[in-house]
């Protein structure tokens, strides 16, 4: 009887690990897109591939994802979204667009009308969440795939709302309340907020109305700064002047070039319009883009 228990166990043993082994699942993130579907229908099946900068792995660079905050692949045509002045109306929500591209198995060839020619991996994480590596210049993003009914523009326009203030040359005073105390600010025709480095570089200039903004001359240039409001649809913006001290007003937008400033101390409303729009096909250095 002993001798039969122990054949049996013999015999059973490898069916039983065999069983175990066959119950486990390992997924491999860095095998290329998923073999059940095609790298252009997975790229093409969703409008808007948001980039999660804030995930970016790597040293490198690729300016094109770098400065998007969308890039959307259109029948050979690759859009982006780099301005978010017109955002969700520009290109019916797709943006601009900024080149052409080839697929070929698990990669990517990008024709960037600026920068070149890229070649990009491309792995699948989830049904709408894709990382792009290129590995020669040693970096790594990672999108999410939105249908344009289903994206909300307007959250990523608010959450980014320091990068729509650096996508003009100046911002013009045309309105000034007539409620509100005298103050500092009165004199003040002119800011323009500064993109690249630490994003928090501002200037203001007392020319006359009407200048244009390559003649401007800049007075003062400070910090600034852009916190959260209990309204969700206003910010808080500080410009720091450091001779007179900081000035605090609530921001809101009225429409994608015209911008009101309620100056908290003195009770004032100003409006400014933005002058000399910059369209974004040029690199500029990004932080912490949010959605």
């Amino acid at each position: 009887m002993k001798t039969i228990k122990i054949l049996l166990l013999i015999i059973i043993t490898p069916f039983i690990f065999q069983s175990c082994t066959n119950e486990i699942i390992v997924e491999d993130h860095n095998k290329p897109t998923n073999n059940n579907i095609s790298l252009s229908k997975l790229m093409e099946s969703y409008d808007l591939w948001y980039i999660d900068y804030n995930a970016t792995q790597g040293s490198g660079n690729i300016p094109f994802l770098t400065r998007a905050f969308t890039i959307s692949f259109l029948n050979g045509a690759l859009y982006a979204n780099n301005n978010l002045a017109g955002i969700g109306s520009t290109g019916n929500g797709f943006g601009t667009r900024i080149g052409a591209y080839n697929y070929y198995p698990n990669s990517i060839r990008v024709f960037h009308d600026l920068y070149g020619t890229f070649e990009l991996d491309v792995y699948q994480l989830a049904n709408n969440k894709i990382k792009i590596s290129d590995p020669i210049h040693k970096v790594t993003y990672y999108l999410v795939g939105y249908q344009r009914s289903n994206f909300d523009y307007n959250k990523l326009f608010n959450d980014n709302i320091h990068y729509f203030l650096q996508e003009y040359k100046a911002w013009e005073k045309v309105y000034a309340s007539r409620i509100g105390a005298l103050n500092d600010f009165d004199k003040e025709n002119f800011i323009q907020f500064l993109a690249g480095g630490t994003d928090n570089h501002f200037c203001s200039s007392k020319d006359l109305r009407g200048t244009n903004p390559n003649n401007i001359y800049w007075d003062f240039t400070g910090f600034y700064g852009i916190s959260k409001n209990l309204n969700p649809y206003t910010k808080n913006l500080t410009l720091d002047y450091d001779f007179w001290g900081n000035e605090s007003f609530t921001l809101s937008v009225i429409n994608d070039h015209r911008i009101r400033l309620f100056h908290t101390p003195s009770g004032t409303t100003y409006e400014f319009e933005g002058r000399g729009f910059i369209q974004y096909l040029r690199l500029a250095p990004v932080v912490q883009k949010q959605m």
